[in-house]
């Protein structure tokens, strides 16, 4: 029995949409499956839900046939063991599959022409090639290929087994590849720009002179009474927060319901998509833009996570349940950890009669990690005792690089001899589908003025709030103003605070930049989302991807620019948050050859939510005055 409508798909729920659409569509093992997902329930369905109550269950499938290449969209019904619809979206290519990216190495790796190529290069030691294959954007797939699922493919060697194969890139030689058949259609080989001269390894046992630290103590993390925080399920409950934790193969962590001592905040939190495009038009990068929730997903790219090394203290962990492109299931162990972190001063005052107060701060910390090919994405959703919510994206992992021969490129940075990192830009869109105490809200956008020096304001101290409500969602297509300061706070007008004023939560940015694209550029034409940093639009449920639902050789953002063209009401109606932030990665020797972590982050912090310190009643601890 299914415990809460929103838990994610079980094995056995995966494996019987798959069998379901077997058997009565005549999928058979010529297809694919790209994605198996819980269909949400509406919104009303949550809210009312008791423990009991009967739930109904269906799952979005997305599937397609290799052999004339067609995409179907299906929905399941799991309690009824029926297709409720089942659509075929004939020009779309569904995302990109880990069978197929392995199939893919595992096919090139051995075809003739490649080996050749390879032999020409001096690599004969096939063991050490990694063959790693990109989705294409549709303006630079091939002539005559556009009507194929195809993947282009950078190549790189193991200089030692067990090494680094992103230290070597085989420059100018790339295969184009048709993913349904299999086949090799184009090699292109070109003379590489110059030796590789790079030292790229890592593991301490394969960096030549390397001697670790000895003079680090023990770091212990312990709480001997366990940790404050209780799983049920999928329900997470730590202090006054309570939340319940989803899953899914596009946005991997999805976080659901979270309220405050019983006040709703968020219906929904997720990542849902992430653009990273490399800022080099060389030969041998300019195809290089990933869409890595939307052409992959970050589901499918999370790993395991381990006690002292991923996390420390009192951890738990949450499994993940996806499948693979013949629709069988599989378990991620260790997808998600839980604990609880100290994050120093919660709040402080020293009075000379009366003493100091202090009280320390802890958070509740819900994290993955996604790999996705060369980068790791390390993501953490923080929830505070002050009714905060802190996300922070860590991103570390190997930057691309390539050889140069004479005067470096002047798109990167020269990391190592003969050797240049490109320039490149993470955009992350975080999904904020807002309740702030209940569904009707809008967003307040706030700035700061500096007033003329007057007669009421001789020494030019006045500075005032300029503030307005957005009331469409062509008005909610809004950037960051760091000369007033802008700012915007979800409200609800309905409901005011004890001071009069309507309770809200305004989202912080800190890693927001602009997208530095041309109009034209094809970059643009397929994340437009990217071009501002905030766009609020009126909730829709099929509105879930803002760079469109197929961005696999995509033409254009069918997302965001596309639905906010109906221009929406957006005042005291549900709404959804679609912020960009990120990482404009100025690439840097110390990045090379693994990156230490480069960090980006928002956090959605309570105006208004509370009549006062929501923290005042965090006890001190085992000090007279402190914890």
């Amino acid at each position: 029995m299914t415990a809460h409508p929103l838990d994610p798909l079980t094995a056995e729920e995966i494996r019987a949409a798959a069998a379901v659409l077997r058997r009565d569509r005549g999928v058979d093992q010529r297809w694919r499956f790209a994605s198996i997902e819980l269909r949400e329930p509406a919104k009303d369905v949550v809210h009312s839900f008791r423990p009991g109550d009967p739930v109904r269950r269906e799952a979005r499938v997305t599937c397609w046939s290799r052999d004339d290449g067609i995409a179907y969209k299906a929905l399941v019904s799991l309690t009824d063991d029926a297709v409720v619809t089942w659509q075929a979206v004939p020009g779309e290519q569904p995302n990109m599959t880990v069978d197929e990216w392995h199939e893919a190495h595992e096919t090139l790796i051995r075809h003739p022409d490649v080996v050749a190529a390879l032999a020409e290069r001096g690599i004969t030691d096939l063991d050490q090639v990694l063959i790693d294959t990109w989705a294409y954007g549709h303006s630079l797939i091939p002539a005559g290929l556009q009507d194929r699922r195809v993947g282009w493919t950078d190549v790189w060697y193991r200089s030692v087994p067990g090494g680094n194969p992103y230290a070597n890139p085989v420059g100018g030689l790339h295969l184009v590849i048709d993913l349904n058949t299999m086949e090799l259609l184009q090699i292109e080989d070109t003379p590489p720009p110059g030796p590789n001269r790079a030292m790229g390894e890592y593991v301490p046992a394969l960096v030549p002179g390397l001697a670790l630290r000895t003079d680090v103590k023990p770091l212990e993390i312990t709480q001997p009474e366990g940790a404050s925080f209780a799983l049920d399920g999928h329900e997470l409950r730590w202090q006054k927060w309570s939340m319940r934790l989803g899953f899914n193969h596009r946005e991997g962590l999805v976080i659901h319901r979270v309220s405050y001592d019983g006040r709703s905040i968020a219906h929904r939190l997720s990542f849902a998509e992430m653009v990273v495009p490399y800022r080099d038009p060389g030969p041998d990068h300019y195809r290089r833009t990933a869409f890595d929730v939307g052409e992959w997903g970050l589901g499918f790219m999370t790993t395991s996570l381990e006690l002292g090394c991923d996390c420390l203290g009192e951890i738990s962990y949450v499994d993940a349940v996806l499948h693979d492109s013949r629709g069988e299931p599989y378990t991620i162990g260790n997808a998600v950890c839980l604990h609880e972190e100290d994050d120093g001063v919660l709040w402080k005052h020293v009075d000379e009669r009366a003493g100091a107060e202090v009280r320390r701060s802890r958070r509740m910390v819900v994290s993955f990690s996604a790999t996705v090919a060369n980068y790791e994405y390390l993501t953490y959703w923080r929830f505070c005792q002050d009714g905060t919510i802190e996300c922070e994206v860590r991103a570390t992992g190997i930057m691309v690089t390539g050889a140069y021969a004479g005067d470096p490129p002047p798109y990167g940075a020269v990391v190592d001899e003969g050797t240049y990192a490109p320039y490149h830009q993470h955009f992350i869109v975080a999904r904020l589908d807002m309740e702030v105490d209940g569904p009707d809200n809008c967003v307040v956008v706030s700035e700061s003025e500096a007033l003329p020096v007057s007669e009421e304001n001789p020494y030019g101290l006045a500075l005032v709030q300029r503030s307005r409500v957005l009331e469409s969602e062509s008005e909610g297509r809004q950037d960051v103003d760091w000369a007033t300061r802008r700012s915007w706070k979800v409200v609800n007008r309905s409901v005011p605070n004890r001071l009069g004023t309507p309770v809200g939560y305004e989202l912080v940015p800190s890693g927001s930049f602009p997208a530095l694209l041309d109009g034209s550029s094809p970059v643009l034409q397929r994340a437009g989302v990217v071009a501002h940093a905030l766009w609020v639009t009126a909730f829709d449920e099929e509105q879930r991807w803002p760079a469109g639902e197929f961005c696999n050789q995509s033409r254009r953002d069918a997302g965001l620019p596309e639905w906010t063209t109906a221009d929406r009401p957006i005042a005291d109606t549900d709404i959804v948050l679609w912020h960009v932030f990120g990482i404009h990665h100025v690439t840097r020797p110390e990045d090379w050859p693994v990156m230490p972590v480069d960090k980006t982050s928002f956090s959605i912090r309570p105006v208004g939510f509370f009549d006062r310190n929501p923290a005042l009643d965090v006890a001190p601890g085992p000090g007279r005055h402190c914890s």
